[in-house]
């Protein structure tokens, strides 16, 4: 048992260190290029349609939730018909 979990250690060490690193490429001067033109675009805006997406999806749960906060205060403060 022991044998086996020692060996087990010993790959999962071998793999983890001695693998050969990956080559990325950098994709900076490509964003900054996108982000410092001078288009008429919003900074918040031109990463494109995901940008777009979470925009719209953050604008559309703000305005939900300020109609329920409202909501609830009119309802806390008017009192309740029996």
């Amino acid at each position: 048992m022991f044998r086996h979990l020692r060996t087990l250690q010993q790959v999962s060490r071998r793999t983890l260190f001695n693998s050969a690193p990956r080559q990325l490429e950098n994709k900076v001067p490509t964003k900054q290029k996108l982000f410092q033109e001078d288009n008429g675009i919003p900074v918040h805006l031109k990463g494109g349609a995901k940008d777009a997406l979470l925009y719209r999806a953050t604008m559309a749960l703000t305005v939900f939730g300020c109609g329920f906060v409202v909501y609830s205060l009119v309802d806390a403060a008017l009192p309740k018909k029996k």
